[in-house]
């Protein structure tokens, strides 16, 4: 991990250098991606571990294929440092060269921001993103330098020879389509379902028709609306609000990778469920906020590399707070709260947890 972490602190002063430069692809490969890729355990200069320019079916060729014992399992494609790398014809063309070759990962990269698809997945190619992750440390505020470098190491020799990626996706994109399964079962229950609850209830009283609205009760997700004449963030600056205009999950999520999507969710599941009937959602425009009663006891802003989160706790009070929780109290930041947490993973949401009720527990203590 040091060797990464040396490489990207590297790069990002070579790209203060170079971001005014109009850099192709060629040199952003040399000066960027070549160096980043070394640091990650693949050696360049060996084709039976790196094979460069690997041909595809259709006559072309791949710019990094990356292999584990002689046989690749990642397909790499690079293009110049300011590409957007939102083009849509760019990302079906290099996921259609992995699954065609039977390679589940690819990625799609400027040399700052590093795309990373499933190319097997059975959905539109930009549905296909687990996640991203860029050297730019605009685009990577509130993460650690550990934690930028902990997501580049997932496609590093060691962790691609261990399966992380296969298992990082197993679990995203399985989840997902489990929750949409169940968006469809339980808002559109089959009658088969409705009789199987109907018999474990037990109770005649309960008619089926009854089992089928409660389900859609249970299943459904509250979406209100708030716009507030007064804004949350520290200072100056709002949080870009159009009066009267209304917000939903899909303002936060379109173009979101899928890792970060299933974040939000799960965390969102956890914040609604701590007090059912009390705790309320609110989408914003920047941030979705989650209050007990009328006070606010956490925020939460989506990011292309994760979530950050403000919870109202102070940090002086915190027993050996970890690396990926800092002091925003006087940082100008969306949302209320004085703390800031970095979830960027499913792991990291399981330790953040606690910090989450315990804003919870006291914003209701003080009730």
């Amino acid at each position: 991990m040091n060797a990464i972490i040396s490489c990207i602190e590297s790069l990002r002063m070579r790209l203060d250098r170079h971001r005014k430069d109009d850099l192709k692809e060629y040199p952003t490969r040399t000066i960027f991606i070549d160096p980043l890729l070394q640091a990650l355990g693949w050696d360049i200069r060996d084709p039976d571990e790196v094979e460069l320019e690997y041909p595809t079916i259709d006559g072309k060729s791949v710019d990094y294929a990356p292999k584990i014992n002689r046989k690749p399992v990642l397909f790499i494609e690079a293009k110049q440092l300011k590409d957007p790398l939102t083009d849509v014809k760019s990302i079906t063309q290099v996921v259609g060269y992995a699954a065609n070759a039977g390679i589940e990962w690819c990625i799609l990269t400027n040399g700052v921001t590093y795309k990373v698809y499933h190319s097997t997945e059975k959905v539109e190619a930009p549905d296909k993103l687990l996640f991203e992750i860029s050297l730019d440390p605009k685009e990577t505020e509130g993460m650690s330098i550990q934690q930028v470098g902990e997501r580049f190491a997932r496609f590093s020799r060691d962790a691609m020879a261990k399966g992380l990626l296969d298992e990082i996706g197993e679990q995203v994109f399985t989840t997902g389509k489990i929750r949409k399964a169940l968006d469809k079962l339980f808002m559109e229950p089959p009658s088969s379902l409705i009789r199987l609850i109907h018999s474990t209830i037990g109770d005649d009283t309960i008619k089926p028709t009854q089992v089928k609205k409660a389900l859609k009760r249970l299943w459904a997700q509250t979406s209100e609306v708030e716009v507030p004449s007064t804004y949350d963030k520290v200072g100056v600056e709002p949080d870009h609000h159009v009066v009267g205009k209304e917000y939903s999950e899909d303002h936060h999520i379109k173009g979101k990778p899928q890792e970060v999507v299933e974040l939000f969710r799960i965390i969102d599941k956890f914040c609604r469920e701590l007090a059912p009937t009390v705790v309320q959602r609110k989408y914003l425009a920047m941030y979705i906020r989650y209050t007990y009663g009328k006070d606010i006891f956490c925020c939460v802003n989506l990011q292309k590399s994760g979530l950050r989160v403000w919870l109202k706790l102070n940090y002086p009070n915190l027993e050996s707070p970890p690396e990926y929780v800092r002091d925003v109290s006087n940082i100008g930041h969306w949302g209320v709260g004085n703390i800031e947490v970095a979830i960027d993973s499913l792991e990291r949401f399981q330790s953040a947890k606690v910090l989450i009720q315990k804003s919870f527990e006291e914003n209701k203590r003080l009730k």
